[in-house]
């Protein structure tokens, strides 16, 4: 058969589903840090991902 002859036959769950709600959605940050007990490889890496932020937002 063609295309055109198994109309019907798609996943109709898909349209009923709900969405995520923002609540929800993990950002991607982690939660769990401790600045008092953060070493020096911590306090650099966290010097890096700021300034990869600041780079992606100075590119919108």
């Amino acid at each position: 058969m063609g295309r055109m002859h198994n109309s019907g036959t798609g996943n109709s769950n898909k349209s009923s589903l709900p969405q995520t709600p923002k609540n929800l959605k993990y950002d991607g940050n982690d939660v769990e840090y401790s600045q008092e007990i953060a070493d020096h490889a911590d306090l650099e890496a966290q010097a890096r991902a700021n300034a990869a932020n600041q780079r992606v937002r100075t590119k919108r």
